[in-house]
């Protein structure tokens, strides 16, 4: 019988809905939706699964044990008495990689890690009878996120976050991360039969995700991960099998209308290079193109953008003028369908028009706002006829 571990899946604060929604596509049955995180339950070859084909998750956490602790002896003693022998061999190179913590007695995040180092190193001790560690082999960073004096700690089996897909050498200014990106496409109906236009495309990253969904592109399929290396709990064999798997998957010969536009040529070079190294540079146009030059000829398209914030205080005073002209763009769309997101919180305003959604979501420490603009439905086609 093959042993079930629970997962955890970290997200973007408001998004726990979209990554709970591809985990259960994936198969596996969630055990819980808290914020910022979705938790479920998945074998040995789900870490690698997981890993490879989730698109809007952070890291893949292989929770060893949930402790309460009020007091740093409380912490020692219950990180102690889980089964850490279970997950790190003897030559295991171990370390607290990160500590948060949350409305809670103890809110020292190096503390936390040197107490839960310590605890991780007295447990094995006992169990392999050893003094000393060589620490030489695979490496098993351990996370540990207290709320309300509740611990969740756990391994990461993904190393560098998820959003690092593998194809982004170049940056544009303020990008946007794959993952958010993602899961913002997926908040939409957007499928790759409908239009999709970024005119704030900056290093391509809507416009690339989009058509890596539209060509059944695993995200996690060109890179690495930590977990690989950890032979005590799963086997190179699963690993290759998911990237076997989604290579399968992939459709290179799917027909797609995805534009990029920027104001500026050299972001415009970037961003196709990015598309590039992805491998979907043939299935979107980029241009060099100002907002309000946007337009299309055609109906029922989607624009999912993320422009200017003004972050800079010396950018704040040109907002209004810029989003105006974003409303001006969209008023020539009158069919389409607009999502923007954005932490200013006068767009509406100066665009001109009431979102019919408005999703708050966290850009990492930045409060945004998830502006839908909802169209009208495009007529239902008949059989055999064309987008």
């Amino acid at each position: 019988m093959r042993k079930l571990y629970e997962l955890i899946a970290p997200c973007h604060f408001g998004l726990e809905a979209v990554l709970k929604r591809e985990i259960l596509d994936l198969g596996y049955e969630i055990s819980c939706v808290e914020d910022g995180r979705v938790t479920f339950f998945g074998d040995a070859e789900a870490i690698a699964v997981a890993n490879v084909f989730l698109r809007s998750a952070e890291r893949i956490l292989l929770k060893v044990g949930t402790v309460h602790a009020e007091t740093f002896d409380e912490l020692f003693e219950r990180t102690k008495a889980l089964p850490w022998e279970e997950y790190l061999p003897v030559d295991a190179r171990f370390w607290v990689a990160k500590a948060t913590s949350v409305k809670s007695k103890l809110f020292s995040p190096s503390d936390i890690q040197s107490i839960v180092k310590k605890a991780v190193v007295e447990r094995l001790k006992s169990v392999y009878h050893v003094n000393w560690f060589t620490e030489e082999g695979a490496a098993y960073p351990i996370r540990i996120s207290f709320l309300k004096d509740e611990a969740v700690i756990g391994l990461d089996t993904t190393g560098e976050s998820l959003h690092k897909r593998g194809y982004r050498k170049l940056t544009a200014k303020a990008p946007i991360s794959e993952t958010l990106a993602a899961a913002l496409i997926m908040l939409t109906p957007w499928k790759a039969d409908r239009i999709l236009v970024d005119p704030f495309c900056g290093s391509g990253t809507f416009p690339i995700e989009a058509a890596m969904m539209a060509a059944n592109i695993a995200p996690g399929m060109n890179r690495a991960f930590l977990a690989e290396q950890w032979a005590n709990l799963t086997a190179k064999r699963q690993w290759y099998d998911a990237v076997e798997e989604a290579q399968d998957l992939i459709d290179l010969s799917v027909h797609t209308d995805i534009q990029g536009y920027d104001i500026d040529g050299e972001v415009i070079r970037a961003a196709r290079e990015n598309a590039r190294l992805a491998g979907v540079d043939h299935l979107i146009h980029f241009q060099q193109r100002p907002v309000n030059e946007l337009r299309h000829p055609k109906k029922y398209g989607f624009v999912i953008t993320n422009p200017p914030y003004g972050e800079r205080i010396e950018e704040r005073e040109n907002l209004p003028a810029l989003y105006r002209e974003i409303g001006q763009a969209f008023a020539g769309l009158d069919s389409w369908s607009e999502y923007v997101i954005t932490s200013y919180d006068q767009a509406e305003k100066y665009i001109g028009k009431k979102a019919d959604k408005n999703r708050k979501i966290y850009n990492g420490m930045i409060k945004t706002y998830y502006y839908q603009f909802l169209g009208p439905k495009p007529p239902r086609r008949r059989d055999g006829e064309s987008a």
